[in-house]
């Protein structure tokens, strides 16, 4: 084990990649498996004792939608709990009724984050693909009355940007103390149909100033965090804060990936946790030691002073745009290959379909 790799921070437990909602801004792969694929709850509990036993501090519990697997939301976030872990549900919320409510909080869920599509019904239900606008407030409105933290999460894109003013303005009467509005990132479904999501120059900079002006309206009323678009920034993100640094996900099938997109890159491949230790795959993984640090890094990544800023960027970006996922971002302007993405950005149609998955059945 090299000592200087710093033990894991956080982990996202991706219980199931089934979902009634068919949103096109996912970011699951396309190859979805199938429920029969899905680890059990024994195996479950091994990796969240395994990931205490690392050092994580954080647990994160999505999917898919992970209250499909109610009784063993319930038995991981009590395990979590126990192993002093600080525990967050991820949801869009259509199946927390009060019953599992109650088991969750009474088990030490610590926090709940609950998407919309949009502030009105009509919009949203396009969004999703189904109408479940009113299930969503119904959820959101009974955490809000728990004592467990809350945060209401909007993922933004062409089809809704403009309807930012009326989403914060939503968070406002509904009293939400933490509003995340994150623009799409382009991976699995999304990345498929990234030519109906980008936003336009003119929506992600309207919508930079009303943030601006609700931050400071709001300032010690709600926190809201506003996450940019990589296509219209001049550096790329420092993704997850470097790869194989800070956090690792395990996927419904069992594979630990280092950060929830990575699957994407074909080019390697993931221990499951059904035949390797977390402790091996963090520290002695092909898969996560081959962009770990900065020695792999290209020019000009590896002669460039932000290169412990961003690690050079999304790996699964530049797999996904270049095929080369040791490449350097092309989000990055210094890229040789920053024309690709610019090109991608600046080519939208005006209107494209919003396309759904052919067999909703298996999310």
């Amino acid at each position: 084990m090299n000592a200087a790799i710093r033990a894991p921070q956080s982990l996202l437990c991706e219980l199931t990649y089934r979902c009634n909602l068919q949103c096109p801004y996912c970011y699951n792969p396309l190859n979805l498996g199938r429920p029969s694929q899905e680890i059990g709850r024994d195996l479950w509990l091994s990796v969240l004792d395994q990931a205490a036993d690392l050092g994580v501090l954080q647990v994160g519990f999505s999917g898919g939608e992970p209250t499909l697997r109610s009784a063993d939301l319930v038995a991981l976030t009590e395990r979590a709990n126990k192993r002093g872990c600080y525990t967050n549900l991820i949801t869009q919320g259509t199946f927390l009724d009060d019953a599992l409510l109650d088991a969750l909080l009474e088990a030490g869920l610590a926090h709940v984050q609950i998407s919309i599509q949009a502030p009105e019904r009509e919009l949203a239900a396009v969004i999703a693909g189904t109408d479940v606008h009113e299930r969503k407030l119904d959820a959101l409105r009974r955490v809000a009355r728990r004592d467990v933290a809350l945060t209401l999460n909007c993922v933004l894109h062409r089809l809704n940007h403009d309807s930012l003013p009326e989403v914060i303005a939503f968070a406002e009467r509904e009293g939400i103390r933490r509003l995340e509005l994150a623009n799409v990132q382009f991976y699995g479904w999304a990345f498929r149909n990234r030519f109906a999501l980008i936003p336009t120059r003119e929506q992600v900079a309207r919508g930079q100033a009303l943030v601006a002006e609700a931050k400071q309206r709001l300032r010690g009323a709600m926190e809201i965090t506003y996450v940019l678009p990589d296509y219209f920034e001049e550096f790329p993100k420092p993704c997850m804060h470097g790869w194989g640094q800070v956090a690792l996900t395990v996927t419904p099938d069992g594979r630990v990936l280092p950060c929830p997109a990575a699957a994407e890159i074909k080019t390697l491949q993931f221990p499951n946790v059904q035949s390797t230790t977390l402790r091996e795959a963090w520290y002695e993984s092909h898969a996560f030691t081959s962009y770990r640090g900065t020695a792999w890094m290209p020019e000009p990544c590896r002669s460039c002073d932000r290169r412990e800023i961003d690690f050079g960027g999304c790996r699964c970006q530049a797999f996904l745009l270049l095929g080369d996922a040791g490449a350097t971002d092309p989000a990055c302007f210094k890229s040789p290959h920053h024309e690709v993405l610019t090109a991608l950005r600046d080519g939208v149609p005006d209107a494209v379909p919003v396309p759904r998955r052919p067999d909703p059945a298996l999310r």
